[in-house]
């Protein structure tokens, strides 16, 4: 009888079958990590790359300079008594007799300069406005009569960001003077749409780009840098989930509600393990994890080649009180495919249901004969 329930349809694997599975035909398939609170330690304490660590050398974002295709309005004043520029100034607080001149709006051509009369070509990218200001006034000295320059620069294509995605207002955002901040910059086009905890952020700088969430951004003043000319800013929603599967009450793909998850949690939203079928000995989380987090847990069997990903099968005890604090910190990732084993009783107790279902019509005909007058 026993021998024969092996054959019963199953859910999966019972706890020792996975733990026995791990090894198979000489060949290791993967490794399993008991969870204790080593292994805990070692899952929250290991360090994450983010913005700071990737780009924080650029510190504060440089003065804003002018580029080829920004727009350029240069104001000329004089001292009275010169006809070089004969246009009366409007009353500004200007003294009495200045004269003047506002040039048209230019854009700064593909050599870098714009034309000013009585100078001609005058190369201006790269150049900060006050640089512009003086190389105007040094060209106009014998020309002009006390030469006042104000140069402004009313569009910018160069000092600008721009912030696109599925979830957000794409625009192109202008960088002010003090410096901006990568939140700034989403909240000038927008803000996000989608809930925090599953959005992303991307941001790609000098032929570099990466991703963290958009909690992490908000939750850790380092991470939200200073935003540079040229930055782009993708937002993305990408929700996060698990898979619970064997003997929990939902077996089904389950998506986050918040930025992080226990494993507790995950138990708690699959519907928690059925009291007839489960083992509470029988808990696994199956994870792929990089290289140097299975050299942390397991210094013994590392693998060797860095950006390896490994299969890892974290195993908890529930029928220890103490897993239950264990639980409540391990953290349940992206993609992480939750199984509780079924108690090998459970295919015993089939068998008999199964026995149950082709006897009972007998016993029944049998005791409806035995009763027939």
């Amino acid at each position: 009888m026993i021998s024969a329930c092996s054959n019963l349809p199953n859910a999966g694997p019972t706890r020792d079958a996975v733990i026995e599975q791990a090894n198979k035909d000489g060949q290791a398939r993967f490794q399993v990590v008991e969870i204790n609170n080593k292994v805990v330690e070692t899952l929250l304490g290991r360090p994450t790359e983010g913005f700071h660590s990737r780009f924080g050398h650029y510190g504060r974002p440089p003065p804003p300079t002018i580029h080829i295709g920004d727009t350029v309005v240069v104001s000329i004043w004089e001292a009275g008594g010169s006809n070089l520029f004969a246009e009366s100034l409007p009353d500004h607080g200007v003294s009495g007799g200045s004269r003047g001149v506002t040039l048209p709006e230019q854009i700064v051509a593909s050599d870098g300069a714009i034309s000013v009369p009585f100078v001609g070509r005058v190369r201006i990218e790269g150049h900060m406005v006050v640089q512009v200001q003086r190389e105007i006034q040094r060209n106009l000295e014998g020309k002009a009569m006390q030469p006042q320059i104000i140069v402004s620069v009313p569009k910018s294509v160069f000092n600008t960001v721009t912030v696109s995605g599925e979830v957000v207002n794409g625009a192109r955002v202008s960088l002010s003077p003090k410096g901006d901040r990568l939140m700034d910059m989403i909240a000038a086009a927008g803000g996000a749409r989608s809930a925090v905890y599953e959005t992303f952020v991307k941001l790609s700088r000098g032929g570099v780009t990466m991703t963290i969430p958009m909690q992490t951004l908000v939750d850790d003043p380092t991470e939200n840098i200073y935003a540079w000319p040229g930055d782009v800013l993708t937002l993305e929603r990408v929700p996060q989930s698990f898979e619970a599967f064997g003997a929990t009450g939902k077996n089904t793909q389950i998506t986050f509600d918040s930025q992080s998850l226990t494993l507790i949690q995950a138990l708690a939203k699959s519907s928690g393990l059925l009291d007839e079928r489960a083992d509470p000995a029988g808990v696994f989380l199956f994870r792929m994890e990089p290289a140097p987090v299975v050299r942390a847990l397991t210094p013994s069997s590392a693998p060797e080649g860095a950006n390896m990903q490994v299969p890892i099968v974290y195993h908890l005890d529930l029928s220890d009180a103490n897993s239950y604090f264990l639980a409540e910190r391990f953290p349940v990732e992206d993609n992480d495919v939750l199984y509780v084993a079924n108690a090998r009783t459970n295919a015993l107790q089939k068998f008999f249901q199964l026995l149950g279902t082709l006897t009972t019509p007998v016993i029944t005909g049998i005791v409806v004969k035995n009763s027939a007058p």
